[in-house]
C-alpha cells in the first residue's frame, strides 16, 4: 500500500454558476466540483495559490489525492480535468472526481533501486543510469502501491533492466504495451573509448601480419 496520499484541502463553495465561480476567482480562489461515487456533486474552491504550485509540480493529473473539505469525509480523488485561461494559461476551474476502493486507475509509481554495491558493473567502476525513476502502473485505488523495487544484484556494465524483468506489485500493470528500458549499467567515461581503439589496434596488427604472409608465399 501506499505510505502517503497527498492532502488537497478545499472549501465547500456556497454558490453555483457563473457568477458564483467569477466571485471565487475575485477571492483568489479556484472553483472547481466533486462527482462520481453515488454522491451528489459538492461545489469546493481551492486557493489559487496552493492549486498553482500543486500544478507547477507536475503529475496533479496522475496523482490520487485525499480531499479534505470540512464538514465531509476525507474522500480520495483524481483530476479528471484543469480549465485554464486561454490566455494567461492559469487555472480558472477543476473537475475531481470521486474514487472507490475497486476503481482502476493509472498512477506514476517511483521506482527503488537496491544491491547496486552487488553488481559488478558498478564495482568496476559503471554507472546506473536510471531512464524511468517513475513507471506508470493501472491499479485499483484500494491498492496502490508505495513504489517498484528494482534489485541490480549481479547487473554488468552494459546490462539493462527492462519492465518485463521487474516483479510488479500483485494487481498492477504497465500502462505501456512494450517491454521498454527502465534502467542501465553504462561504462564508465572514456571506457569505451580505449576498449574500440585496442580493439582497432589489434585488427590493424592482424591485417599487416596476414599481408606479410601472403607477400612470402608470392
Amino acid at each position: 500500500m501506499a505510505g502517503e496520499i497527498p492532502d488537497l484541502v478545499a472549501l465547500e463553495r456556497t454558490g453555483t454558476g457563473k457568477g458564483a465561480a467569477r466571485q471565487a476567482r475575485r477571492d483568489g480562489m479556484v472553483p472547481g466540483i466533486v462527482f462520481g461515487g453515488d454522491k451528489e456533486p459538492l461545489p469546493i474552491q481551492i486557493p489559487f495559490n496552493v492549486l498553482f504550485k500543486s500544478l507547477k509540480a507536475g503529475r496533479f493529473k496522475s496523482t490520487l489525492w485525499n480531499l479534505k473539505v470540512e464538514g465531509h469525509e476525507d474522500v480520495r480523488v483524481i483530476c479528471r480535468d484543469v480549465q485554464r485561461d486561454v490566455v494567461k494559461d492559469l487555472p480558472t476551474h477543476l473537475d475531481l472526481m470521486r474514487l472507490r476502493r475497486t476503481t482502476k486507475i493509472a498512477l506514476f509509481i517511483p521506482v527503488e533501486f537496491i544491491n547496486e554495491e552487488e553488481a559488478p558493473g558498478i564495482k568496476k567502476g559503471g554507472v546506473l543510469t536510471v531512464v524511468r525513476p517513475e513507471v506508470e502502473l493501472m491499479c485499483t485505488a484500494g491498492d496502490i502501491p508505495e513504489k517498484i523495487v528494482v534489485d541490480v544484484t549481479g547487473m554488468n556494465i552494459n546490462d539493462v533492466v527492462t519492465i518485463s524483468s521487474v516483479d510488479l506489485p500483485v494487481g498492477t500493470t504497465p500502462t505501456i504495451d512494450r517491454d521498454f528500458v527502465i534502467a542501465n549499467v553504462s561504462a564508465p567515461t572514456g571506457l569505451s573509448t580505449d576498449d574500440d581503439e585496442e580493439e582497432g589496434e589489434e585488427v590493424a596488427a592482424d591485417e599487416v601480419e596476414v599481408v606479410g604472409q601472403e607477400e612470402a608465399e608470392e
